[in-house]
């Protein structure tokens, strides 16, 4: 029997072509995204027209991650008419990208919300059925940025740390019940995340209040960025993301690793390795290292 695939953010990225991927593979899809019919209603015609010409199990269902009662209401009709998820990708989120200070505590509010709160709203509205299955396998996508921090970057990095800090404890109270919970960390890649990088709105002017040096330095540093996003030599493909994805849905239960970097990584990769040795340490020390093994 294929398997069930439901993925967030499928207007665009990772999402969209995720669901693509699946779905070609054999596997039965519903891509999830906000706004289906208003705002991204052509980027979710491009996902049916696609599973019609291609006789694809794919279905577009409204779920805003931001929004308890959507996520209850996707999720209740997706178990009933779908059944429980084997894969679930939690792939929707959004980059602030700004002097930390400018944005308001409102605007970091909605960062945290989409990134980290709105993983646990969707996990919230499966796992019950997916701990009745005792098995499936979550996958959540960091960032590089959630091993890493830099200037302009804190409000995303704060929101990636701490969704890498949830996914730890979900990996470890969920493995008894059979189910793996896995990150995807993807450097920077040619997709739309940077385009539509909220910046603070900044009302009372703070940003320009910083140091001439410091702006230099930040201008500097989004010139490298656009270049290490447009320049094709580099491993920016979204496929690359695409293709862990499929490898860690492929993978045998118990044998995935918790983190798979992907693409530009910062030496992000090398500081898994250790980081990997600790977490079983600390794992061992608390007493719940053979509780965290999936079995």
């Amino acid at each position: 029997m294929s398997r069930l695939i439901v993925i967030t953010g499928c207007s665009t990225g990772f999402g969209r072509d995720a669901a693509l991927r699946f779905a070609r593979n054999g596997d039965r899809v519903v891509a999830t995204m906000r706004n289906s019919t208003g705002k991204n209603a052509e980027n979710a015609q491009v996902l049916t027209q696609a599973a019609s010409n291609e006789r694809l199990d794919l279905s577009v269902a409204e779920m805003d991650v931001s929004s308890g009662e959507s996520v209850n209401g996707a999720a209740k009709n997706i178990l009933e008419s779908k059944g429980t998820p084997d894969v679930l990708i939690n792939n929707a989120g959004v980059m602030y990208l700004g002097i930390s200070e400018a944005y308001t505590e409102e605007e970091f509010t909605n960062q945290l919300d989409v990134n980290v709160v709105g993983v646990h709203r969707v996990g919230r509205a499966f796992l019950p059925a997916m701990r009745r299955a005792k098995s499936g396998l979550i996958i959540n996508v960091s960032s590089v940025a959630g091993r890493l921090s830099g200037p302009t970057f804190g409000i995303y990095c704060a929101s990636k740390w701490a969704l890498e800090a949830y996914s730890l404890a979900q990996r470890q109270e969920l493995a008894s019940s059979g189910i793996d919970v896995v990150v995807v960390e993807p450097g920077p890649f040619r997709t739309e995340l940077f385009g539509q990088a909220p910046a603070p709105k900044d009302t009372d002017g703070r940003s320009a209040t910083y140091p001439v040096a410091l702006q230099e330095a930040l201008s500097a540093m989004g010139s490298n960025f656009e270049n290490m996003l447009t320049d094709e030599s580099l491993p920016n493909d979204p496929a690359l993301v695409v293709n862990a994805f499929l490898d860690l849905a492929n993978m045998a239960p118990g044998a995935r690793p918790f983190r798979t970097v992907v693409g530009l990584d910062f030496g992000v990769a090398e500081y898994n390795k250790s980081a990997t040795e600790f977490d079983a340490q600390v794992a061992e020390g608390m007493g719940v290292k053979e509780i965290a093994k999936l079995h």
